[in-house]
């Protein structure tokens, strides 16, 4: 078995996610492995290593160990019946994807301010993000909406799809642990702060190249779906430095400088007020209809980044 994955796969378990999105009574890989990483904090907790060095370890066994689980399930997949091998490749593809849930999560934000219902807004979009939201006004709402969208559509489509495409399946469940680890330990809180700095480091990392990347497929979305392409890379520039991640502010500046709108602000996690970055380079404010613009730029993007990077491969591969 070869690591590179074939193209055919990787566009099966891309329309598989379109077709599905994420099932909750579907096993899914993602939840097994947040299981995992929380019992082996559990362990190292208890162990004599210092706090930054048991979070390094907890990070590349976590890593390790589900790498490793998806090269043994393709592997004894493959050698049971011919064509396993393949269906297991596709299902761990399909799962590190999030194409058919993230549109799904923003667009049920979307028909409950369409519809009026503040109260279902407010509990929709409490799905989706994680500042308080008791106290949003509808504004307020479609732009929480529209900002989870723009923010996850590196790490749950662009970055999985950049290492599925690189690495295959082994190297996508690779990346889902590493952001998985992220959204576990990666807090500057006191209980993390030194014991998630690599699970953070890692996801850093692993997201910079495709974060980057990611700004000229939105790019060429933009201009697919006339929306104000000229305005993303000025947004960029100006924006996405002063994000407090990294690699989050790029895609976040790209859509709202796409959309025509300001992202950031103030807003209220735990109690505790927050003010993020303004980003975008029109005053613009978040509708429904930011929503659902949203949610076709992350989708076209999407497919742009699936049908090039496929381009890209066969070239390399197959070009005499």
């Amino acid at each position: 078995m070869t690591v590179a994955l074939p193209e055919a796969l990787v566009a099966s378990a891309f329309l598989l996610d379109l077709a599905l999105g994420d099932p909750r009574w579907m096993p899914h890989p993602v939840r097994g492995i947040g299981w995992f990483a929380i019992k082996i904090e559990s362990l190292m907790r208890r162990s004599p290593l210092p706090l930054r060095v048991a979070g390094i370890t907890t990070a590349i066994a976590v890593v390790g160990a589900s790498a490793g689980t998806a090269w043994l399930l393709i592997t004894c997949a493959t050698k049971l019946r011919p064509l396993g091998g393949a269906a297991m490749s596709i299902y761990l593809l399909y799962s590190s994807f999030a194409v058919r849930d993230l549109g799904d999560h923003a667009a049920a934000v979307e028909r409950a301010l369409i519809a009026g219902d503040i109260e279902e807004a407010r509990r929709k979009v409490s799905c989706i993000v994680g500042r308080d939201t008791q106290e949003m006004n509808a504004g307020e709402i479609a732009l929480a909406a529209t900002e989870s969208v723009a923010e996850n559509s590196v790490d749950g489509v662009t970055a999985p799809l950049f290492y599925a495409l690189l690495l295959g399946p082994v190297g996508a469940i690779a990346y889902k642990a590493i952001n998985t680890l992220d959204s576990t330990f990666g807090y500057k809180s006191d209980r993390y702060l030194e014991f998630g700095w690599a699970s953070a480091k890692l996801d850093d990392l692993a997201n910079w190249l495709p974060a980057r990347v990611t700004v000229l497929f939105i790019a060429l979305g933009a201009a697919f779906n006339k929306l104000r392409v000229f305005d993303i890379f000025p947004a960029v520039r100006m924006g996405a430095k002063l994000h407090a991640s990294p690699n989050a502010g790029y895609p976040e500046a790209a859509f709202a400088g796409a959309l025509g709108v300001q992202f950031g602000g103030t807003r209220s996690y735990g109690g505790e007020l927050h003010h993020a970055p303004i980003l975008g380079v029109k005053t613009g404010e978040c509708t429904p209809r930011t929503i659902r613009q949203s949610i076709t730029l992350m989708r076209t993007t999407a497919m742009l980044f699936l049908v090039i990077g496929i381009g890209i491969r066969i070239l390399l591969q197959y070009h005499p």
